[in-house]
């Protein structure tokens, strides 16, 4: 996708209602998230008031300026000694899918990374979701982690794997 057909900026409290719907839009799938009745706007007020351009961005991707995706850097457990090291999301709306925005999105972050002072990203993702998984690996993510059976999604246990990249 060449970089004329996207726009990539931070996210602003405006984009929260999209972004959230981008976000529901996924929960019925039981692939990406272990949230299992849909967010709403106000309940992802503080994780959007959390996220800062030059700590923990939120980004979203625009198409002709419509959000298509979006992308965050999270803490990782929250204690100073793993400033270091962020935990990152990305969530594409359906009709936007399968179209390389994962791809752009973790390129431009591993790119970010010595700007926001980070070293490590992590992606906590299902065991189940392939997708997801083969484009970590495509990054050069490696599996750090396999928690066996710690979901349980409509009743079926679920592994979450943990899968990592130095930057």
């Amino acid at each position: 996708m060449s970089s004329q057909q996207y726009d990539i900026t931070n996210a602003q409290l405006s984009d929260l209602a999209r972004i959230v719907d981008i976000y529901n839009s996924t929960i019925a799938s039981r692939m990406v998230t272990a949230d299992l009745e849909p967010a709403t706007v106000e309940s992802k007020r503080a994780w959007f008031d959390d996220h800062s351009a030059d700590f923990r961005p939120l980004w979203v991707l625009r198409i002709q300026g419509e959000i298509a995706a979006w992308f965050s850097f999270q803490s990782f457990y929250g204690r100073p000694a793993y400033h270091a090291t962020a935990e990152i999301s990305i969530y594409i709306a359906e009709e936007y899918r399968s179209r390389g925005l994962g791809s752009v999105l973790i390129d431009k972050a591993i790119k970010e990374c010595p700007g926001l002072g980070l070293n490590t990203l992590l992606g906590f993702v299902f065991g189940h979701n392939e997708p997801s998984l083969a484009l970590l690996r495509k990054f050069g993510f490696e599996q750090w982690g396999h928690l066996p059976k710690v979901a349980v999604l409509d009743g079926v246990e679920r592994d979450l794997v943990i899968a990592g990249r130095r930057v």
